[in-house]
């Protein structure tokens, strides 16, 4: 019974030592050394080429060594009835709080302004709200975008939650659908996106949601790059409805060097890094979700096919 680990070469190099240490007894194989695919019963990828998956004919659990699952379902040869498992460690959790709260606290401090005007050697103040001022809204409310609310409310600001459900969570305003959606953008003077890629999520940051945020509103993009639609956000950064971007996940991964996002004064991009997997925690969260499996017992965060998430 082997288990495959797909992913990049640094990625590899990474998690080898940790998984060879938890599973000193397993067959582990790591691409693109895998042997016998019949011997594969289970597989920790992260953007597993189309069709891979479905070349192990006795392939039991997928294991996504991220929280996203899009780069697997998007496989239209992905076997049918094979639980697909979502990486959830709080290490990651705490990591994209982090990033959340300093993106939001430079668009709350109009880090942007200020950065435009070094570079001009113009000293100019301007006026400033209390966090407690600053509406934040986040589109996906689970555990990740949670976290990163309880952190920006400890800070003062006023936060509110969208999640596709409206499933409420004691402390914050919450809201859910489509005439959900429109009240939280309404009040949003910040918005962060945490979105799973979904069909229903695909395209949602385009020129018809920019209009429904107040004016001069920012924006944080770290759930899914295909939910930008980048042509809607530069017009609307160009006209002011959106002051300010801050990106780390694009439709094309790297950003290639001749992207208007590189040099744009009103947009900052980060590389993928607001919550990078962490081997050492990640894997025992990983042995516990096949060591689950094995024995029959509910595994933690199998994800709905239906939903995407």
């Amino acid at each position: 019974m082997a288990i495959l680990f797909k992913s990049t070469p640094a990625s590899i190099r990474r998690w080898r030592p940790f998984l060879t240490q938890a599973w000193p007894e397993r067959d582990l194989r790591f691409w693109p050394e895998i042997g016998d695919r019949a011997e594969v019963r289970h597989a920790l990828v992260w953007h597993p080429e189309p069709g891979l998956l479905a070349s192990f004919p006795n392939l039991k659990l997928i294991v996504s060594l991220g929280a996203g699952v899009d780069h697997i379902l998007r496989d239209p040869e992905l076997p049918a009835g094979v639980p697909i498992v979502r990486l959830v460690d709080p290490y990651m959790t705490r990591a994209m709080s982090e990033y959340v709260v300093l993106q939001v606290l430079r668009l709350h401090r109009q880090d942007f302004v200020y950065r435009i005007q070094q570079a001009a050697a113009e000293w100019r103040e301007h006026d400033q709200k209390n966090a407690a001022e600053r509406t934040v809204g986040l589109l996906g409310f689970g555990q990740l975008g949670q976290d990163a609310a309880a952190k920006l409310k400890a800070l003062g600001f006023d936060v509110a939650g969208w999640s596709r459900s409206g499933r409420a969570v004691p402390g914050f305003t919450t809201y859910g659908g489509a005439p959900g959606l429109n009240a939280l953008l309404r009040r949003s003077e910040i918005l962060v996106s945490l979105l799973p890629m979904t069909p229903e999520t695909e395209n949602i940051l385009d020129a018809g949601l920019f209009a429904r945020l107040p004016h001069g509103a920012g924006l944080v993009n770290a759930g899914r790059g295909r939910q930008l639609v980048e042509a809607d956000l530069l017009a609307a950064l160009d006209s002011g409805q959106v002051s300010a971007a801050v990106l780390d996940v694009f439709r094309e991964e790297p950003l290639p060097p001749t992207h208007p996002f590189w040099r744009h004064p009103r947009i900052i991009v980060t590389p993928h890094v607001a919550a990078e997997t962490h081997p050492p925690t990640a894997t025992a969260i990983i042995a516990t979700a096949i060591e689950d499996f094995e024995a029959g017992r509910p595994v933690a965060n199998a994800i709905d096919r239906d939903k995407g998430y």
